[in-house]
């Protein structure tokens, strides 16, 4: 797109030098210094902690300062999070940054960028596909192409068929995000996670992003985004601000306003954060907001007109409940000016943010049981979920103890304390979409009842928690475990296991 102002590159890059890599935090301020009531945000964060189940970090920016924080342990400030397609917005961020440099235009088609994968029976509509309609989910679609990593890719989204004319059907599609990184490490050579590093990641201090790649090396687009929770509060100020950054205009104020505008209509449900329109990879909020957000509840919502961000990380089942309680005790708190302190809702804020704690394990810290079923192993018939034995395991009369578990022929181990959460490295499934080889995970356990082990695991750079039940009964084991949010069932098939002979 021509119109939009074309940045140099060398500018670019000089910005991000002058950051020299170099940690960015945002200011931190009082919320009455910035008008906003101490007393409502704690009456906020208290919602949160108690209605949504799920919730893992919470970051609200007044006026570019920082008026409250918290993660619930074992989440933390300095840990990344999975965005899912939270990791959308960033990718069509990109793209702006291509449309200055004047490498791409919006309204290019999609298959001239991929002669060598379009179809030999390539229809109309296909052939009309243009960039801009991968922005705003308007290709055409009927039935979304594939998404995952090692299916993903140029050649099977213009395999798809496409029985609308592109730019009349919105239709939320993964997969189009994809295209847009395809299309950007295309005209640049490098991938979307590269090419921004530069432009967006350090100038803003996102120090350490990590996205993952389909199989051929090309950034997810997507989804596979991790950055920490206040890398999402940059991320929104940069968007409040009109692409400026400490005195630097890194991405063009026009890109924002197409960005964040309403460029298609996706419902009329006036309740519903979901059917206020759609722009450029971001939705449009009820109150005249914007956000990016992903499954889960991971969120990066901008209020121009209250001049704040907030920056949310979650395993909620029920996103709209998350935006929801955000309405309802968020907006009335803020003042047009400075309110007078109150060192008193203050106090109580930050010590209620200052102890957020995923819920533990709920039981005792013993069992009179627990000598006879400890460090013993269990053996699993053939089952779908791969599970072959556990053992639970402890050497310090049960203060601490580790689930062990053989599963798709891999070991995990999961060390955990009574409320007390113990860290570890294992692989960790959360159903489709959510397969980590080796993942940071976190874990407390408790006796439910004399016969009932639970282990609680946490993800923690996921919005995943694992929890296993274990009953024993003589020399069986009834293992069941739930998952707190997933791409499909929470709750796997019940198994039962038997004591291995000495």
């Amino acid at each position: 797109m021509k119109n939009v102002t074309s940045f140099a590159i060398g500018v670019l890059v000089a910005a991000a030098a002058s950051a020299g890599g170099a940690e960015l935090l945002l200011p931190r301020s009082t919320p009455e210094a910035q008008g906003v009531s101490s007393a409502a945000l704690l009456d906020l964060v208290r919602a949160l902690d108690e209605q949504i189940e799920g919730m893992h970090s919470l970051m609200i920016v007044r006026h570019g300062n920082v008026i409250a924080e918290g993660w619930w342990k074992p989440y933390a400030s300095q840990h990344n999070h999975v965005l899912y397609s939270l990791s959308k917005s960033f990718t069509s961020t990109a793209v702006g940054f291509a449309v200055a440099e004047e490498k791409l235009s919006v309204d290019d088609l999609v298959a001239d960028f991929f002669p060598e994968d379009t179809p030999p029976d390539m229809n109309a509509n296909l052939k009309a596909m243009r960039v801009r309609d991968l922005l705003a989910m308007v290709t055409g679609h009927q039935d979304e192409p594939p998404l995952a990593p090692d299916t993903i890719s140029a050649k099977s989204f213009l395999a798809q068929p496409v029985p609308h004319l592109p730019g009349t059907h919105f239709k939320y599609n993964t997969a189009a995000t994809f295209m847009q990184s395809a299309i950007v490490q295309q005209v640049t050579g490098q991938t979307v996670l590269d090419y921004l590093r530069p432009r967006l990641f350090e100038p803003l201090g996102i120090e350490r992003p990590v996205w993952d790649t389909n199989s051929q090396g090309i950034t997810l687009g997507g989804y596979g985004l991790r950055v920490r929770t206040e890398d999402i509060a940059k991320f929104g100020q940069l968007y409040l601000q009109k692409g400026a950054w400490q005195g630097r205009q890194l991405l063009p104020a026009e890109w924002i306003d197409m960005a964040t505008a309403r460029q298609v209509s996706n419902g009329s449900d006036p309740s519903s954060d979901w059917n206020q329109g759609y722009g450029f990879q971001f939705w449009r909020c009820r109150h005249r907001a914007f956000r990016g957000d992903g499954a889960f509840g991971q969120y990066c919502v901008v209020m121009p007109e209250q001049d704040s961000v907030v920056a949310i990380t979650s395993g909620a089942r029920n996103m709209q409940a998350v935006l929801n309680i955000l309405w309802d005790k968020l907006l009335p708190a803020f003042a047009a000016n400075e309110i007078p302190e109150d060192a008193a809702a203050y106090g109580q804020l930050r010590e209620k943010l200052a102890t957020l704690e995923v819920t533990p394990a709920p039981g005792a810290p013993s069992s009179p049981l627990a000598a006879a079923v400890l460090n013993r192993r269990y053996v699993f018939p053939a089952n779908d979920q791969t599970i072959s034995n556990l053992s639970l395991n402890s050497t310090d009369d049960g203060t601490r103890v580790t689930l062990t578990m053989e599963r798709g022929g891999k070991s995990m181990c999961f060390p955990a304390g009574f409320r007390q959460w113990q860290p570890g490295r294992a692989p960790f499934s959360g159903g489709q979409l959510a397969q980590f080889p080796d993942e940071p995970v976190a874990a407390t356990f408790a006796w439910a009842a004399d016969d009932t082990a639970v282990i609680k695991v946490c993800a923690y750079e996921t919005p995943f928690h694992l929890t296993f039940t274990l009953k024993f009964s003589g020399d069986t084991v009834t293992l069941d475990s739930e998952a707190n949010v997933a791409f499909g069932p929470t709750r796997q098939q019940t198994l039962v296991g038997n004591a291995q002979s000495e």
